[in-house]
């Protein structure tokens, strides 16, 4: 039976996810703050298989459990409730490390057709084997140089290293390869990868790419992968000039 944390702070909406989600054969535990949340998680989040973490909590809010549960080594399946429907809130839910986001007020079943597509990518990474998640393929790698990015898994290996990646990062990691050498617009990898056609400040993708330059780059202040293509957006290249 699969384990779900729900931290929502709304009495009547957590009651209400706690039965509807228990009649889908769900075991629910419901806790109404961030630091409770934390406490439940951390150190040992293998009790539960997915969170449904609302942003706005009493205390700590969603973004600031998010964070501390990423900077903990904490990656557990994560889906953000939230009342912001403003792109640079979602952006920002992202940004924390979530995977997935809805905002109030939602349909049941798209929720917990949510939560499955969580579980199943739990269920992935639990025992490594491939499985759809789109828009990443299965079976899905890419090999550059001494690097390797295995989609299905969410890692990147670099040499002896591996660097697991956020749902997230790894759609956009996906995006930019799949357009490897061509100058890919913000504009275009915020539809692209979040889905998100509304006007917003897209330099927010700016930090998901600082991120994967940390991992990926030798010299992450000098890229030669993930390279700023000015006023437009990034270009991925896989094989630099004088790069065997």
């Amino acid at each position: 039976m699969s384990r779900i944390l729900v931290v929502e702070d709304e009495l009547h909406l957590a009651e209400g996810l706690r039965f509807n989600l228990e009649a889908e054969g769900y075991q629910v535990e419901v806790v109404e703050t961030g630091e409770a949340a934390l406490e439940r998680l951390l150190p040992g989040p293998a009790r539960f298989d997915v969170v449904v973490l609302d942003i706005m909590l009493p205390g700590k809010d969603g973004f600031t459990v998010m964070r501390e549960l990423r900077q903990a080594g904490q990656f557990i399946p994560t889906l953000m409730l939230t009342a912001r429907g403003h792109a640079a809130d979602i952006l920002q839910g992202f940004e924390a490390g979530a995977d997935d986001y809805l905002t109030k007020p939602f349909e049941l079943a798209i929720l917990i057709a949510r939560i499955r597509g969580l579980l199943r990518r739990r269920a992935w990474m639990t025992a490594a084997i491939p499985a759809p998640a789109p828009p990443i393929e299965p079976d899905d790698t890419f090999t550059f140089g001494d690097k390797s990015v295995h989609f299905d898994l969410l890692e990147l290996h670099v040499r002896d290293q591996v660097f697991p990646l956020t749902l997230m990062e790894a759609n956009l990691l996906h995006f930019l390869i799949q357009r490897e050498g061509k100058p890919v617009p913000r504009k275009s990898m915020l539809e692209g990868v979040w889905g998100l056609h509304e006007d917003t400040d897209t330099r927010a993708i700016d930090n998901f790419i600082v991120r994967l330059r940390r991992y990926i780059e030798t010299d992450p202040t000098k890229p030669r992968h993930l390279l700023t293509v000015r006023g437009v957006g990034y270009r991925f290249v896989a094989a630099p000039a004088g790069q065997q």
